[in-house]
């Protein structure tokens, strides 16, 4: 059975998500640091791991970290 088509003009889809352990202290960890709700930071990492599965398919690509003290670091998506 699949998913229906989302319908044009409805902008909020609800969904129900099992989160293991590991999973939900990543979406604890990473609302308390960013003081987002869990909805925005699910819609958010959402949004990133579609990116992320578009460069790995589109054969990689790499980003670059700048950290807060002025560095870089390279990371290659393969």
């Amino acid at each position: 059975m699949t998913d229906p088509e989302p319908e044009p003009n409805r902008s909020l889809t609800k969904v129900t998500v099992n989160l293991n352990p590991r999973a939900m202290n990543a979406l604890n960890s990473a609302c308390a640091r960013t003081r987002d709700t869990k909805t925005d930071t699910i819609n958010r990492a959402l949004i990133v791991h579609n990116f992320v599965l578009e460069l790995t398919a589109s054969g990689g690509g790499s980003l670059t970290v700048v950290q807060p003290d002025g560095g870089t670091e390279r990371v290659h998506l393969l």
